[in-house]
């Protein structure tokens, strides 16, 4: 039997649970392939969804303890199971792993072939592992859910964050233009991104600023979705990344809101890589840590605002011939 390190929990709970140690090396089913990861990263709330400890998105499936967290992963093909035949051993890739499936905080991740896809050239590991969930929320809630076009007016709400940051990139990339909100520490970062005028959440109110929007992105929820609605024209969309969106409001403010859970998805990923490698999409990463402190990232994420993804180091990365 082989062996990997990982860092598992055994039963159900917060970072607490998790604990380094070594586990047995997957091995590729059909259609899957084995990643060798070089770099995961975590995400907040992740430990709380009964997708995370179940095989069913509601919770309702077969328990999976003992098990790995990290969904985000970027790495190296190291085995095919039976049927793959679109990668090789040594393809550099990253993707979204499904939810109800052990993540990436370990030496090694089986995932199904067909969510996988090439690492962005641009880039290297770390960054890459910034990127899969956060960008394919942005991309899915501004393109799939709102059906974002070139000249629309886009109000991002906490636009600092690991998605509202991508959404701002991806909005200016489409043509778009943004209106942001994000704290005074935030502001310079969000305007860098292209936004074209970036509001204090906390020194002004957004809706005596701005009317008129086409498509709102909620990343924050609360108080914030209730009064993104008045901004809206009539025809508008809200999509919440936060929270279920008040089908009432919707009605009373002439417009249509949204809320979705982001989905594996090459495609989305290949347009993510493009954006990359035009140079018109980067990921932010507050901090890098080693395996063994994936724990305390998930605590950070508890205790703390990250300005960027947390990203675990699993494998020394090598230096792209540009680095060197």
């Amino acid at each position: 039997m082989e062996t990997m390190r990982a860092v598992r929990a055994h039963e159900r709970g917060g970072p607490e649970k998790l604990r380094p140690e070594t586990a047995r090396r997957p091995e590729p089913g059909p259609g899957e392939i084995l990643v060798a990861v070089v770099a995961a990263s975590v995400t907040a709330g992740e430990l709380t969804w009964p997708a995370s400890w179940t095989d069913s998105a509601d919770g309702s499936g077969r328990d999976r303890t003992p098990v790995i967290p990290s969904h985000e992963v970027s790495g190296t093909v190291a085995a095919l199971g039976p049927g793959v035949r679109e990668w090789a051993v040594g393809d550099e890739v990253y993707a979204l792993i499904p939810f109800t499936r052990d993540g990436a905080a370990a030496d090694y991740v089986t995932l199904p072939a067909d969510v996988a896809a090439a690492k962005p050239a641009g880039i290297g590991h770390t960054a890459a592992a910034a990127l899969p969930l956060a960008g394919l929320t942005a991309l899915q809630a501004l393109e799939s859910h709102a059906g974002l076009r070139a000249g629309a007016h886009v109000l991002v709400q906490g636009a600092a964050g690991g998605v509202g940051s991508l959404a701002v990139q991806i909005a200016v990339a489409k043509g778009a233009t943004v209106t942001a909100t994000a704290s005074a520490a935030g502001a310079h970062y969000v305007a860098s991104l292209g936004a074209g005028r970036v509001l204090d959440h906390r020194t002004s109110r957004f809706e005596d600023e701005v009317s008129g929007v086409d498509i709102v992105l909620d990343c924050v929820g609360g108080d914030t979705q209730t009064r993104s609605w008045s901004v809206l024209r009539p025809g508008g969309v809200l999509v919440s990344v936060a929270e279920p969106t008040d089908a009432r409001l919707a009605e009373r403010a002439g417009a249509r809101g949204d809320f979705f859970i982001v989905e594996p998805d090459r495609t989305g990923l290949d347009a993510l890589t493009a954006l990359v490698d035009d140079g018109r999409l980067a990921p932010r990463i507050d901090r890098v840590v080693p395996l063994a402190d994936t724990p305390a990232a998930y605590e950070a994420l508890e205790r703390e605002h990250p300005q960027g993804k947390i990203v675990i180091s699993v494998a020394e990365e090598t230096p792209r011939a540009d680095e060197v």
